[in-house]
């Protein structure tokens, strides 16, 4: 496995059964599981015990499979996720428990919590909180906010029942059966190693490239910029194409590739790049956007701007003349920094040739992006190439992009055999899109009734070294830099900067927490320069059905912020008084602080057709077959779009077999983000749903009320007139083998912005507000989230399950990108020094539903993805300043900024 030779071998028993295997010296137990073993369900996320996605029990004990040498397991018990869930009566009552609380959602942590929780179960059957939270703290998950996990682990009642519908792909997370990016290649497929730059910015030449592959035992292949066929770049935005697949020259970000080694894995596995012909000469380079918009800073690309990558505008009304008029102005700088995606699941794909035609297997947020970006890289028509999406681990926006793709396609390509390739925890940190950083200026005034009287808003985004989807990032945040309220005079401008920094892309807001960060903390300091409590300053101000955006969009219905902040009233007015009484008997550094926080977001493209197609049909054998193509990275599109679908069509969701993403059979649903799918994708699944309804009712001419069963492939419909039974295997099926059929597509109605971003960028937005009591530590500088409460506009709740999973897990990135979550190129490239929040660091969160319908949405639904994260750094942050008086305008909001600031404040 790491190039060493084996050893006659070990034995030891595997979930009950003995097993054999020869293995290499220190070879790690989670290779041998995976790759000898074929034992998949055992998942890797790190191997450096940092994440805990790979536990295992060991004789009863939890342990890290990456870390534990397969040395160790001789003559011992070993027990993966798939034994216990197949023969433990505790892990399959927690199995079903995972499924109805929801606790697990894109799955790939799911079996090392299901481990670990088994392994507290058999020695505690009932365990407290503090019990889980101990026994699971050695595992990270970036997707639940671990809330669910709790309950699911104590066994608390299912919140929503009997309403609450499981995922429908809920057991194979919950048994390891999920297939991710790094589990489709079968064992000693040729694997790939990236030689990437040491340096920011690095000139660099080859040596004798191949005579080194000729000379070196296990190597297939060498790639380089020579070897692209087609176009040596890719991207997202047209216009914007600016990364190579292979640097030419000179590398603009550390980490970026230079070329690409193919062999077999005991090669590959102990290959060292510095023996590798290449040598480098560090260059001069830019990294903070600021000194890269001054001359004579190096640039990164051609062009007329500089470093300066795009920009974009929203204006109205007479910005200067209101904030002279204001009563009061307040004015900040706001800095943010990079963040991590950190999803457990690096990169990973398996590429082969099946008849000439290429197969990519991947983890992907856009399956159809991928085609479109291999076949301008490959110099193939799109019909040569099918890309089928793995499970996704997490995404949150960087599996937008394409990482693995060019290169498991290209030695595909090369070699003519199949190869595999998964990023190392380093490699992914080091070289894959981050949260754009910002360094934000922001005036805003207001009269002495608390009216706000003008906005200027002005933000620099460090985009680094390519464009990736900076310009979408620029384009959103003027529009949503006013929040979800009435400004009537307005300037907001974004401008995306180019540095020798890792591209930063899509995460989860696409800038507009950063914004929303800066907006919402200075409406809390003009609440109080005005006397109006926090919230009723956000209820003056707020847009109603029929009051204009910036961008002067006029929603008349569905605007939901108002119903959002009503809801949150009972809770906001407890705690602030229970924070009073609090800080009065407080005698130590304890403060209690409460803050709130709002936030708003376009579901889907910019002023930009954003269609989703949506294909379903019954087989002649009576199978009802859903064809959804949009990805499920954990968010529920599966078990979302099948409701509305089962919904509209009239049947019960048990009758609907899907088939998920895959170029070559499913229809293009769009990219999982911007929380587009319930919305756009939904629309088409039910648009879907209704015209093979209304195919199936002509059929039998039964009116338009009927009902529908399907059972053991007979097709019943059932109005006033009678039953009527389809005999679905004589029906004459068409290509696809359908019967019945219908595919529909929806694009939503937008308008373009004008010069001024004056326009309707998209047909509807979501709104939020939460509420964050945190505990603050004055003499360390320390927070501590007590509770959060959370009111979300959904519009309607197809499956209120998912929307509590979405807004915890929202609220729990929030918080990391609120008080720890910092990126440092070269430093935190790991998920030892990269902090995200553990099990312990995540408060309880009370998640208040409302359903202000919106009338584009599929029976009045609104996206959510986004919506979860916006306002809980601005509620973390203005419950700092509620707690201590001190405002902080550097996030993260670590010990040392936090007990500086105290200091500066007078605090001993």
């Amino acid at each position: 496995m790491d190039g060493r030779p084996t050893e006659p071998g070990i034995s030891f028993t595997l979930n009950g059964a003995p097993v054999h295997v020869s293995v290499a010296p220190g070879e790690r137990l989670s290779d041998t599981l995976r790759e000898r073993l074929e034992a998949r369900d055992v998942k890797i996320g790190c191997n450096a015990g940092d994440c805990g996605a790979c536990t295992v029990l060991l004789d009863d004990a939890p342990v890290c499979a990456c870390l534990t040498t397969a040395h160790q397991a001789a003559g011992r018990q070993v027990e993966t996720v798939a034994g216990l869930t197949a023969a433990d009566p505790r892990a399959q009552k927690l199995a079903r428990r995972f499924e109805a609380h929801g606790a697990a959602q894109c799955g790939i942590c799911t079996p090392g919590m299901m481990v670990a929780a088994t392994a507290l179960l058999r020695t505690t059957e009932t365990p407290d909180e503090a019990e889980v939270e101990t026994a699971l703290a050695g595992v990270l998950c970036r997707c639940t906010g671990y809330r669910k996990i709790i309950d699911a682990v104590r066994d608390a009642p299912v919140r929503g029942e009997p309403t609450a519908i499981p995922r429908v792909d809920g057991a194979a997370k919950t048994s390891g059966a999920e297939i991710f990016g790094d589990d489709v290649a079968p064992p000693e497929t040729l694997e790939i190693a990236l030689v990437r730059s040491p340096f920011p910015r690095g000139a660099f030449t080859f040596g004798e490239l191949d005579y080194w592959c000729a000379s070196t035992p296990g190597i297939a292949a060498v790639l380089t910029a020579d070897d692209v066929p087609g176009r040596n770049l890719f991207g997202v935005i047209p216009g914007f194409i600016d990364q190579p697949v292979f640097a030419v020259g000179e590398t603009r970000f550390r980490g970026e590739p230079v070329a690409a080694v193919v062999g077999a894995p005991s090669t590959i596995r102990a290959f060292d790049p510095s023996t590798f012909p290449v040598a480098w000469d560090e260059k001069e380079s830019v990294s903070d956007p600021v000194e890269a918009c001054a001359d004579p800073a190096p640039r990164l690309h051609g062009g007329p701007d500089g470093n300066r990558m795009c920009r974009g505008f929203v204006a109205c009304g007479d910005v200067a003349a209101a904030l002279d008029r204001a009563d009061v102005t307040v004015s900040g700088r706001f800095t943010t920094g990079f963040v991590e995606h950190a999803y457990i699941e690096p990169e990973a794909g398996f590429a082969r040739l099946v008849d000439g035609r290429l197969e990519v297997f991947a983890c992907t947020q856009a399956p159809v992006m991928d085609l479109d970006g291999l076949q301008e890289i490959l110099g193939l028509e799109p019909t040569q190439i099918r890309i089928v999406p793995t499970g996704v681990g997490g995404g949150f926006g960087s599996k937008l992009d394409l990482s693995v793709q060019p290169y498991l396609a290209l030695a595909a390509l090369k070699t003519g055999a199949p190869v595999r390739l998964t990023y190392s925890r380093v490699e992914s940190m080091q070289s894959t899109t981050k949260r754009h950083p910002a360094q934000i200026d922001l005036m805003i005034g207001a009269n002495k009734d608390g009216l706000i009287s003008g906005m200027a808003f002005s933000g620099l985004f460090n985009t680094g070294a390519y464009a990736s989807w900076g310009p979408t990032v620029a384009n959103r945040v003027p529009i949503h830099a006013s929040g979800p309220y009435r400004v009537a005079d307005y300037r907001a401008e974004a401008q995306g900067i180019y540095t020798h920094n890792p591209p930063a892309g899509a995460f989860r807001g696409f800038g507009v927490p950063q914004s929303g960060i800066a907006q919402e903390t200075l409406f809390d300091e003009l609440a109080e320069k005005v006397g109006l409590d926090p919230l009723e300053f956000r209820l003056k101000n707020v847009l109603r059905n029929g009051t204009p955006t910036v961008c002067g969009q006029v929603m008349e219905a569905g605007v939901g912020i108002a119903a959002c902040l009503d809801a949150l009233r009972p809770a906001w007015e407890k705690a602030r008084a229970d924070a009073q009484r609090f800080n009065a008997d407080a005698e130590g550094p304890l403060r209690r602080g409460v803050g709130i926080g709002v936030g708003w977001y376009g579901c889907g493209n910019t002023s930009m057709p954003n269609p989703s197609t949506i294909k379903a049909g019954i087989r002649a054998d009576g199978t009802l077959v859903l064809h959804q193509g949009a990805t499920d990275i954990g968010q529920g599109s599966n078990t979302v779009i099948s409701q509305i679908f089962a919904r509209a069509l009239g049947v019960d969701l048990t009758a609907v077999q899907l088939v998920g993403p895959d170029t070559d059979v499913t229809p293009d649903a769009g990219k999982t983000s911007a929380s587009r799918q319930t919305f756009v994708s939904g629309n088409a699944a039910r648009l879907a749903g209704e015209a093979l309804r209304t195919a199936i009712l002509r059929h039998v001419n039964a009116a338009p009320d009927a009902t529908l069963t399907t059972d053991r492939g007979q097709l019943t419909v059932t109005d006033a007139a009678g039953s009527h039974t389809i005999d679905t295997s004589n029906l004459a099926p068409d290509a696809d083998g359908f019967v019945f059929r219908a595919e529909e597509s929806y694009d939503p109605p937008t308008q373009p912005l004008d010069e001024n971003g004056q326009g309707s960028p998209y047909a509807q937005f979501g709104y939020a507000a939460q509420i964050a009591i945190v505990e603050v530590d004055t003499r360390l500088g320390t927070v501590r989230p007590v509770h959060i409460v959370a009111a979300h506009d959904v519009g309607h709740a197809i499956n209120p399950l998912l929307v509590e999973g979405q807004v915890q897990g929202g609220v729990a990135q929030g918080l990391g990108m609120a008080l720890m979550e910092e990126y440092h190129p070269g430093r935190t490239e790991n998920l030892h020094d990269y902090l995200i929040p553990t099990i312990g660091d995540v408060p309880p969160i009370d998640t208040l539903i409302v359903e202000e319908p919106d009338p584009h949405g599929p029976y009045g639904a609104k996206g959510l993805g986004e919506h979860a994260l916006i306002p809980t750094a601005p509620a973390i942050l203005n419950a700092i300043s509620h707690a201590t008086g001190v405002r902080v305008r550097h996030v993260p909001v670590t010990p040392a900024r936090l007990r500086a600031a105290l200091k500066e404040a007078g605090y001993a």
